[in-house]
C-alpha cells in the first residue's frame, strides 16, 4: 500500500492471521512465557544484588545481563500479547520506533554483555594470579558502563536516521518492529541506513567472533591443566557458551529470514524463527545460569527449602 509520507501515522502489521480461539491459547503460552522471565530474572537480580558472597566480577556482569534481559522481553512481549487480541494490528510510528530501540538495544547489549563475561573468564582462568589486580571495582564499574553506553549510543543513532526517513507505505511484514522493515517503507535514497547497518552490523560479528577466540583460548588453556582445573574452568563457562550460541543462532535465523526470501517456509515457522531469540533467551539465561552455577543454585536452594 503506496500512501503519501505525510499521512503515515501508523504501521499495520501484515503477519498477523486469524486462528480462531486458538488465539487464547497462545496468549496464555505467552503470557507464562513473559511472567517466568519477569519472575526468574528479578528473583536472580534479588539475589545477587543481597548476598555479598555473589558480589564479583562475574555475578555483577550477571546482573546487568538479567536487567537486560527484563527490557528485551518487556519491549516485546506484553506489545505481542495485545496484538494477539486485537482486531486491528496496528500501531503507531512514535511507539514503533520506541520498539525499536528496546529491542534493538537488548540485542546489542547482550552481544557486549557476553563479550566482557568472556574477557573475564579468560582472565580469570588463564591469568589467574593477576586476575584480582586487574579486575578492580572501577574497572568493573568501566565495563558495566562501556557495554551499555556504545550500543544505546549506536541504536539511538540508527532509530534517528530511520525516524527522520519519508515514508511511503505503512505495511510491515512483520508480527513486530524492526529496522529493516522500516527502512523498506522509505520514498527516497536509504543509502546512509544502509551503510550505517552494515558497518554496525560488522562490529557485532567482529565482537561476536572475538568471543569465540576468547573462548577456544580458554579451552586450550584448560585442556593442558590439571583435571580438577580442568572441571573448574569448564563448569564456569558452560552457561556462557550456551547463552552465546542460543543467542547467535536465534539472531542468524532472523538475519537469514528478514533479509531473503521465505515464503516457501510455513509461516508458523517462520514466526516461531522470528521471535525464538526475543522469547526465550530471557527465560533461558536465568534458567541455565541458576542451574549451572553453583554459588546461585544454592542460594535459590536455601531460599525453595527456608519456604517450605
Amino acid at each position: 500500500m503506496m500512501i503519501n509520507s505525510t499521512l503515515v501515522t501508523h504501521f499495520t502489521f501484515a503477519a498477523y492471521f486469524d486462528i480462531g480461539l486458538l488465539k487464547y491459547f497462545v496468549f496464555a503460552i505467552l503470557m507464562c512465557l513473559y511472567l517466568f522471565s519477569v519472575f526468574a530474572n528479578v528473583l536472580l537480580i534479588v539475589i545477587i544484588c543481597m548476598n555479598r558472597t555473589l558480589h564479583e566480577p562475574m555475578y555483577l556482569f550477571l546482573c546487568s545481563l538479567f536487567v537486560n534481559e527484563l527490557i528485551g522481553s518487556t519491549g516485546l512481549l506484553p506489545f505481542l500479547l495485545l496484538q494477539i487480541l486485537a482486531d486491528v494490528h496496528t500501531v503507531p510510528v512514535p511507539l514503533c520506533h520506541l520498539q525499536i530501540l528496546c529491542l534493538y538495544i537488548y540485542v546489542n547489549v547482550q552481544f557486549y554483555t557476553l563479550a566482557v563475561l568472556s574477557y573475564d573468564r579468560y582472565l580469570a582462568i588463564c591469568c589467574p594470579l593477576q586476575y584480582n589486580g586487574w579486575m578492580t571495582s572501577r574497572k568493573i564499574a568501566l565495563l558495566i558502563t562501556l557495554m551499555w553506553f556504545f550500543p544505546v549510543v549506536a541504536i539511538v543513532t540508527m532509530t534517528s536516521l530511520s525516524a527522520s526517513l519519508q515514508l511511503c507505505g505503512n505495511i510491515i511484514e512483520r508480527l513486530y518492529c524492526d529496522n529493516f522493515s522500516v527502512v523498506k517503507l522509505a520514498c527516497h535514497d536509504t543509502t546512509v541506513n544502509n551503510v550505517y547497518g552494515i558497518i554496525y552490523t560488522a562490529c557485532v560479528f567482529g565482537l561476536f567472533l572475538l568471543i569465540l577466540y576468547t573462548y577456544i583460548k580458554i579451552l586450550l588453556v584448560c585442556f593442558s591443566g590439571s583435571k580438577k582445573s580442568r572441571r573448574k574452568a569448564v563448569s564456569t563457562c558452560t552457561p556462557h557458551l550456551a547463552s552465546l550460541l542460543n543467542f547467535s543462532c536465534g539472531c542468524f535465523l532472523e538475519i537469514i529470514q528478514s533479509r531473503f526470501n521465505m515464503n516457501g517456509v510455513p509461516i508458523l515457522l517462520r514466526i516461531f524463527l522470528s521471535l525464538y531469540f526475543l522469547i526465550c533467551q530471557p527465560g533461558f539465561n536465568p534458567l541455565v545460569y541458576g542451574l549451572t552455577l553453583t554459588k546461585i543454585r544454592i542460594i535459590c536452594k536455601s531460599l525453595v527449602f527456608r519456604q517450605i
